[in-house]
């Protein structure tokens, strides 16, 4: 592929990233995701050549969570092993959000937006993906979106570790318009669902677009349902898919997670298609 993606600053912090950025949930967990099609987690080198190949094709977004099982730790493991690869990431992590397995074998996520395990949580990532520093932080929403930010004091947590030097930018995965919305009013950026099927959530999009602020798309392909689903993109749904990300100017970044190299490349094509648009 002769083109390489463009770097666009988040609105409101000196990041720049990728229009696509690389969703790793699928380096480090296969149970209980929404995928339609089980996944086998790539090994050591599969997942190296993965993040040479996104790399290669000028994404530099990476997007990981305690909740993804041993992505963050496998993530930390590569960066011990190769040198100079954390320095090609703009990371993306989580708290809120954890994912365990019980003595029965099940595993499950639970929740804690608590200041103490918030703390816990950042000091975690930090030694698990080996680095000094996360450039951004997100709360992971488990639906109650104003409960969590009003009642819990989450994103004054993370504006703190912000100023502490731990992370360069902090905000909130929601799952509703006011939650977005109140979580642009504290932080710099929200990641929102906004897809073919789902597009309810566009008023955060152009609250961020007035006021300066960060969007991160999460399931712009539903989770892989929509390129499953022709009516509702009709015959190429990864382009109409971007296309539509894509024509609201307040988007930074969309992440999305395959594991399939010609999929990847097939992403980036589209994505450059759809940004010339």
């Amino acid at each position: 592929m002769s083109q390489c993606l463009e770097k666009k600053q988040i609105a409101g912090t000196d990041l720049e990233v990728s229009p696509l950025g690389f969703g790793t949930v699928k380096f480090g967990r296969n149970q209980g995701v929404k995928y339609p099609k089980h996944f086998t987690i790539p090994d050591d080198r599969e997942m190296s050549d993965l993040l040479t190949l996104a790399h290669t094709l000028g994404m530099n977004l990476l997007d990981t969570a305690p909740a993804y099982g041993t992505s963050e730790e496998r993530l930390g493991q590569l960066f011990a092993r190769h040198k100079g690869l954390r320095e090609q990431w703009v990371i993306c992590s989580k708290v809120g959000e954890e994912f365990v397995t019980g003595e029965n074998g099940q595993a499950a996520s639970y929740f804690d937006f608590s200041e103490q395990h918030i703390r816990f949580s950042v000091e975690r990532s930090l030694k698990r993906l080996n680095t000094n520093v996360i450039e951004l932080m997100l709360v992971h929403s488990n639906g109650n979106d104003i409960n969590i930010i009003e009642q819990t004091g989450c994103l004054e947590v993370l504006a703190d570790l912000k100023k502490e030097g731990k992370i360069l930018a902090s905000g909130m995965s929601t799952k509703t318009v006011e939650g977005g919305i109140l979580a642009l009013q504290h932080s710099d950026v929200a990641m929102v669902t906004y897809n073919l099927g789902e597009q309810g959530e566009k008023p955060v999009l152009d609250y961020a677009l007035e006021h300066g602020k960060g969007i991160f798309i999460k399931k712009a392909f539903a989770s892989g349902h929509a390129c499953l689903s022709g009516d509702l993109a009709k015959e190429n749904p990864v382009l109409e898919s971007m296309k539509l990300v894509f024509s609201h100017p307040a988007v930074s970044s969309a992440i999305v997670g395959t594991i399939n190299p010609a999929h990847m490349q097939q992403n980036v094509k589209a994505c450059l298609k759809a940004c010339r648009i």
